[in-house]
């Protein structure tokens, strides 16, 4: 092996390998296991929630496939509607030509052509990843087949009268001219402004007082709304107001919706442009009046003085109309959440629009007896009580779009508005008996992504068809994903699963938390603090991260703070960690929380791991290969401590798995392998391996238990961490008999009962005790490491002195000792350095090691400095110019020091007063 670890060099040949020997591909006669991959959009990349996400379900897959099972990894693309339309329009646009210049048809070949070209993007660096999903069925939502599935699905749907048209409100992009999704719109707090204006009162004198932040909507109010309890307006309730500007007149009506904390306590009611508003207004029976046009400007139904005008035009000149008649009371500042799509950038408006709606209560009701029943599980459990808080408040779903790239609606329309729906024109023709002079028109919108998305889990594997594929591995094992899409993609598989198949998709739901920041922010485009995943796997220069940061940045705006933010945090850019350390940073920050900290330091924590792991292979290597014998075998007390150790790792591990707490399982194997194989056993074995009194058969054991444990412990790790344990195991299994072309199809290890041994774990973890003490007195007191010493054992019993006796070897070569004293009842006590293992005393006399005076004096010095370090960063951390103008990240790095020099501070005081008493 290479004296140093490195990942680039092993990870993309290891992955070609694999790929193709199909080795990805279903195999093993166990019972099925499947996971669908959630379909990421085409136009994407990976980003740091797929690098999380994806990096579970290939650990659950590979353990699966070890563990026996007939495994499938279902990949697959979106076709990501309205973000792969406006990617290839800004493409075109270059050109300085638009989608309408082409035409529908040529646009979408354009599309495809995009699709073909550059569409692969992501899928390639899911395979940088290591994600062993079987390529040969690679799936993309606008396939032949899943396309079939997505017609029948709609057509059975209608024809149940389970999807209907109709004209409701809807989140609208007037940059695109779409309805979007509510995943699609992001809401972020904003300054802005609250009105206060005046609504003439009718046959009564006086006004009425409103306050609201968009002001231009006032031309489609429909009445006031005041709360039933509030005293102020009891005698106002069903008198009516003059609406401004209009000469129109408008109802006063109650409303238990209206906060009396709120500006006036008096509410405009627009049920055409706020959803709020709209729910009220269903509420009243209240007329809906629609203001706006498609991109956004005043429409006809308002007064002429506004027609045609931008919103926030209007709004300027209504302020300045009402003001003028005298009607505006004042304007606050106001603090408010702005929605804007997430791909325009634009302020999205609720607006009144006919659309296609799958009718969802019916639906749904099956859904939550699924999960009532426990024929799906949600991990962690509390999970499911928001699920059913949505289902069970569930409205209608808006599944059109007013795009050309997409799922047309098989829906057409003859000359009188009828509606028919089928496959397409011809079978509808013939289904309804329509000659040619009866003009059909094919509606022009498409389905919103998540329809197609809600087949995905059956559509993959060949529904509507009764297929193999169908048969062995619908429904599937677990869906692993985001608490973000558990309305949006989770519930609608749910329901769409159980009304086609009959069947649930899945049973268990494993949902993660939100990769954050190390400040515990949201990473958006819109912050400029994204992490590209293979940017942390291949290292990227402080410059090129700066410029991919600002260029992603939704508001260019930004770009001189996030300049300083990423050259603060990352002075020397981002150094080159491999796939294996991202991956098991990605497992160890799996816990059951919401949100998920990413912090730098832990991925460092682990590449240096995965070095750790490489060096003790180098270690094993030198001292096995063409040294393994199959002379008779003896097994020392490390040899059989380090066996019944590995089995109890297996266990815990596999009950991790299990139990989805990569947390936990990365934790077990970090800990048996750093502090138990590496630290202990591989130090346990020097003194055998390197004496030339060793016996035979117990040299012969320690090799055998080096290299089978080590296997064993690559085996473990191989879900987690798939390069580097390949690379090991190739030299490494030869030496234990094993055959096998790939690690990836070796059996999944298991606990051996007989391997377990209480009484060699207690005599070293009795072993441990006595050389950490001697160690940890040793390092207190400055004695140099390879200073023999003497040490006295004072208060032992009899299992101590024979534990003194069988391990004199590890004893004086790993803890340095000269000599061993056992101090019978009687004897005195030496003026020593004292340590405990149990309840017996560990005692090394410090006369002729160190100066007294002199140690005095250097400790006192030291913690000297460390006070004046402390006084400095508490004045600092104390300094409000400080803290509110530095960067968090030099802040929070300012506290660690701090605590680190108050640590070290109380350790060397803790040695000074130790010396003091001798």
């Amino acid at each position: 092996m290479d004296k140093t670890y490195n990942p680039h060099d092993i990870e993309s040949h290891w992955y070609t390998t694999w790929e193709k020997s199909n080795y990805f591909a279903p195999q093993g006669s166990g019972s099925p296991y499947a996971i669908m991959i959630p379909p990421p959009n085409v136009t994407g990349s990976l980003h740091m929630g797929h690098g999380f996400q994806n990096t579970l379900m290939d650990a659950l897959v590979r353990y699966k496939r070890m563990d026996g099972h007939n495994t499938l990894w279902q990949v697959g693309t979106d076709h990501a509607g309205i973000a792969t339309q406006m990617m290839v329009e800004r493409q075109l646009a270059k050109d300085n030509v638009k989608r309408h210049d082409l035409g529908r048809d040529k646009f979408v070949e354009k599309v495809w052509d995009w699709k073909h070209q550059s569409g692969g993007r992501i899928t390639q660096q899911l395979r940088r990843l290591g994600a062993s999903v079987d390529w040969s069925r690679e799936r993309f939502t606008m396939d032949e087949g899943l396309s079939k599935a997505v017609n029948k699905t709609f057509i059975q749907l209608y024809e149940e009268g389970l999807i209907y048209r109709g004209k409701r409100l809807v989140n609208w992009d007037p940059k695109f001219h779409t309805a979007i999704s509510d995943l699609e719109v992001i809401s972020t707090e904003e300054n802005g402004k609250l009105w206060h204006i005046r609504y003439p009162l009718v046959e009564r004198e006086g006004f009425i007082e409103i306050a609201t932040t968009r002001p231009e909507t006032l031309l489609g109010d429909v009445a006031v709304a005041v709360n039933p309890k509030d005293d102020r307006y009891q005698d106002l309730i069903g008198c009516y107001a003059q609406l401004p500007l209009t000469g129109r007149t408008i109802p006063i009506i109650a409303d238990d919706y209206v906060d009396p904390e709120f500006g006036s306590g008096c509410v405009k009611i627009t049920p055409a442009h706020d959803f709020n508003d709209y729910a009220m207004g269903q509420r009243h029976k209240l007329p809906l009046l629609n203001i706006l046009t498609d991109d956004a400007c005043l429409n006809d139904d308002v007064p002429e003085a506004y027609r045609g005008m931008d919103r926030f035009v209007a709004r300027k000149q209504i302020i300045k109309d009402l003001e003028s008649q005298g009607l505006l009371v004042r304007i606050d500042d106001h603090k408010l959440m702005i929605p804007r799509g997430d791909r325009s950038g634009e302020i999205i408006e609720p607006y009144l629009t006919d659309q296609w709606y799958v009718k969802a209560q019916p639906l749904a009701e099956p859904a939550i007896a699924a999960v009532e029943k426990g024929d799906i599980r949600f991990v962690p459990a509390n999970w499911d009580k928001t699920y059913f808080q949505w289902m069970r408040n569930i409205e209608d779903w808006c599944i059109s779009r007013q795009l050309w790239w997409g799922h047309r609606i098989p829906a057409w329309y003859d000359d009188k508005g009828k509606i028919y729906v089928g496959d397409n024109e011809e079978a509808i023709r013939v289904r309804h008996n329509l000659g040619p002079e009866v003009s059909l028109v094919q509606d022009p919108d498409v389905l919103d992504t998540w329809f197609s998305s809600s087949l995905w889990p059956f559509s993959t594997l060949g529904w509507p068809e009764q297929t193999p594929e169908l048969n062995d591995f619908y429904p599937t094992s677990v869906l692993v994903t985001g608490f973000d899409i558990i309305f949006f993609w989770v519930a609608r598989m749910i329901m769409m699963g159980l009304k086609l198949t009959g069947k649930v998709p899945f049973h268990e739901v494993y949902v993660t938390g939100l990769i954050r920041d190390q400040e515990g922010q949201k990473m958006s485009k819109t912050k400029g603090n994204v992490l590209d995943p293979l940017d942390l796997i291949e290292g990227i220069e402080l410059d090129a991260l700066v410029e991919k940061r600002v260029d992603s940045l939704l508001q260019p705006k930004m770009a001189p703070k996030v300049e300083k933010q990423t050259r603060a945090q990352f002075p020397e850019g981002i150094p080159a960690f491999g796939t294996d350390a991202l991956r098991m940073t990605f497992c160890a920050l799996a816990s059951t929380g919401r949100d998920i900290r990413f912090d730098l330091g832990r991925l460092e924590g682990y590449r240096n791991f995965c070095n750790k792991l490489w060096n003790a292979s180098r270690y094993v290597l030198m001292n096995t290969e063409d040294k393994m014998t199959s002379d008779h075998k003896q097994y020392s007390l490390a040899c059989q401590w380090i066996q019944s150790r590995l089995q109890r790792t297996i266990e815990t591990l596999k009950q991790h798995l299990d139990n989805y707490r990569f947390d936990l399982a990365t934790q077990t194997l970090y800990e048996f392998t750093w502090n138990e194989y590496c630290d202990w056993y591989l130090e346990l074995t020097k003194p055998l391996l390197y004496s030339e009194t060793t016996e035979k058969a117990i040299l012969s054991g320690v090799r055998h238990t080096l290299v089978v444990v080590l296997e064993t412990l690559l085996r473990l790790m191989h879900p987690l961490m798939p390069f580097i344990t390949e690379e090991i195991w190739q030299r490494v299994a030869p030496l234990t008999g094993i055959e096998g072309d790939t690690i990836m199809l070796q059996p999944y290890p298991g606990v051996n009962t007989n391997m377990l041994d209480d009484t060699a774990e207690a005599e070293v973890t009795w072993l441990q005790q006595v050389i950490i003490g001697v160690r940890t007195i040793r390092a207190e007191m400055n004695i140099p490491p390879s200073k023999g010493l003497t040490v006295y054992f004072a208060k032992t019993n009899k299992q101590d002195e024979t534990r003194i006796n069988n391990n004199l070897q590890y004893l004086k070569q790993l803890a340095k000792i000269d000599e061993l004293h056992i101090l019978q009842p009687d004897e005195a006590t030496p003026d020593a350095a004292t340590a405990l293992a149990g309840q017996m005393e560990i005692l090394i006399p410090l006369a002729g090691f160190i100066d007294k005076d002199a140690e005095t004096e250097r400790l006192t010095k030291e913690i000297e400095k460390l006070n004046k370090e402390i006084m400095r960063a508490e004045g600092k951390l104390q300094n409000k110019k400080f803290i509110d103008n530095a960067p968090s990240a030099v802040v929070e790095k300012e506290k660690a020091r701090l605590a680190e020099t108050q640590q070290a501070q109380t350790q060397l005081q803790a040695q000074l007063e130790k010396i003091q008493k001798l």
